[in-house]
């Protein structure tokens, strides 16, 4: 009986430590993965080179075969929570209207993809869509819906940002009209500081 308690004892001691090491391999993991998944890495730093103050023409097309209207703006790119996250605000006029929007780009660790929301004072609705950077290029081309106000129904678009240098960017807007995409809209950005 005293042989069989010691066997059992010492049976328990060896799980219990054995699930021990396994929590805190477990814990070790996860507390890493956190810590990869929190931490800005290099292409938050890419990204927080675009900060400051840009201006922008910009070029829209509100049907395939319609004119297109032209205006200027302001675009301000600042990181914030600690380099993790980018928020601009763009700020024109639009069809004779004061016009504002405000983006907020981000990439997660996680899942290797660039994701963006849209907001302005021309809707009421978000506007998310999600990318992936293509370096041939210097571009990240996001895909995602928009709302279609004459329909109230879900329509895809497509926007294309392109790095062209420091001090220039260009983004090209494309959605789905009957089936066939159209370019919607053109920015053309240039750095002022």
């Amino acid at each position: 009986m005293r042989r069989l308690l010691l066997f059992s004892a010492s049976v328990l001691i060896s799980f219990l430590s054995l699930n021990t090491t396994s929590r805190a391999q477990t814990q070790s993991d996860e507390e890493k993965a956190w810590m990869e998944y929190m931490t800005p890495g290099a292409i938050h730093q890419m990204i927080a080179k675009s900060d400051g103050e840009w201006s922008f023409d910009m070029t829209m097309w509100m049907k395939p075969d319609a004119p297109p209207t032209t205006s200027t703006g302001t675009t301000v790119n600042k990181m914030i929570l600690g380099g993790r996250y980018q928020e601009s605000i763009h700020k024109s006029t639009f069809m004779g209207m004061p016009f504002e929007g405000h983006g907020l780009l981000a990439y997660d660790n996680a899942k290797k993809i660039f994701q963006s929301s849209w907001v302005d004072n021309m809707g009421t609705g978000i506007m998310n869509t999600e990318g992936t950077w293509d370096d041939a290029t210097k571009s990240i081309t996001f895909t995602g819906k928009s709302v279609d106000p004459m329909t109230g129904k879900d329509m895809d678009i497509k926007e294309i940002f392109k790095i062209v240098d420091d001090n220039h960017h260009v983004m090209e807007m494309y959605m789905v009209n009957d089936g066939k995409e159209f370019k919607t809209m053109e920015l053309k950005f240039t750095r002022k500081n």
